[in-house]
């Protein structure tokens, strides 16, 4: 028997203010019967025989759609697995109701992102199961993380490899979608206990960039690599990015930041320790000094492009050990 997650789409507070905001928008009052007003707010621009979801109708409504090409709504409608058509990147094969569950799922869009990179394609998220309603069924992977940040120091140093690989499948991968992970702390990731794999758990806040359409556009500054800002904010977890670059730099290094600022180096705080995944090393191997040197340039670079290199020593020497 598989152990399954039920998670809802989004905090009550958030679906309560979706719901008030599409009664308004289709009433003016700030309650009403959803489901015969939906057609009657932005939603409506989808309804009839419009072919595809198209850019201009689903930008910005959430991280997954903050910049999104056609080549990624397309992926997200053929594999939108609530409908009986799946499979077809067409609108007008979705019953209006079924457009209307696609629609309000982008504004909640975890289980877009698990259906569109799945986790049998090798895409390290948890297995997407179902849903009913606004409850969305995954596979229980494992204890998360945090469970495992006193582990003998051998599998830190695994589980920290295999953090560093990730960020570097969602930002390099051959299908030329960088996934930019927004929110990254110890309770995202979760690990199998059988094969030991680290698996992100929570994907509700995933930018997705089409590289190959800002290869094709050329924004400005497209080709300028792009280094994070350190940011040793108080808070723990956080992270300092800009959406806009996200979408329109086609060489970011925010997933390495990311993992190494807020899990893995000494700049990493979590439920009141400090010190990062990969603290207190064996004393040879702090003696060598190598690893918080790579640690602290991947967190914090002192050098231009400094992240780009330490992440990439940094895997090597994590392989190593």
């Amino acid at each position: 028997r598989e152990s399954v997650v039920l998670l809802r789409l989004g905090s009550q507070r958030e679906l309560a203010q979706l719901d008030q905001h599409s009664a308004k928008r289709a009433t003016g009052r700030p309650r009403c019967d959803l489901l015969q007003a939906m057609p009657r707010t932005e939603f409506a621009r989808l309804n009839g025989d419009v072919r595809l979801l198209t850019p201009e109708a689903g930008e910005g409504w959430s991280d997954l759609v903050h910049c999104p090409s056609q080549r990624l709504l397309d992926r997200l409608v053929r594999r939108y697995a609530e409908t009986k058509d799946s499979g077809s990147f067409l609108l007008r094969n979705l019953k209006d109701s079924e457009r209307m569950q696609l629609l309000l799922t982008l504004a909640f869009p975890e289980p877009l992102v698990l259906q569109s990179f799945p986790s049998d394609e090798g895409w390290p998220f948890a297995k997407y199961l179902g849903a009913c309603g606004r409850m969305v069924a995954v596979n229980y992977v494992g204890e998360e993380l945090w469970s495992y940040f006193n582990a003998p120091w051998e599998k830190r140093v695994d589980l920290a490899w295999q953090l560093m690989e990730i960020a570097e499948q969602l930002t390099n991968n051959d299908f030329e979608f960088a996934l930019y992970l927004l929110d990254v702390s110890f309770d995202n990731f979760a690990v199998g206990p059988r094969d030991g794999k680290v698996i992100i758990v929570d994907a509700e806040n995933v930018l997705v960039a089409d590289k190959r359409l800002i290869r094709q556009n050329k924004p400005e500054n497209w080709d300028v690599w792009y280094e994070s800002k350190f940011d040793d904010c108080d808070k723990e977890a956080c992270l300092s990015f800009s959406k806009e670059i996200l979408c329109g730099r086609a060489t970011v290094d925010h997933n390495y930041y990311a993992v190494c600022q807020n899990l893995l180096s000494r700049h990493a705080t979590w439920r009141g320790t400090s010190g990062g995944l990969l603290h207190d090393p064996p004393s040879e191997i702090a003696k060598d000094g190598r690893l918080e040197a790579l640690l602290d340039e991947c967190a914090n670079p002192k050098k231009r492009y400094g992240r780009f290199q330490a992440a990439k020593e940094l895997r090597e020497y994590l392989a190593q050990l």
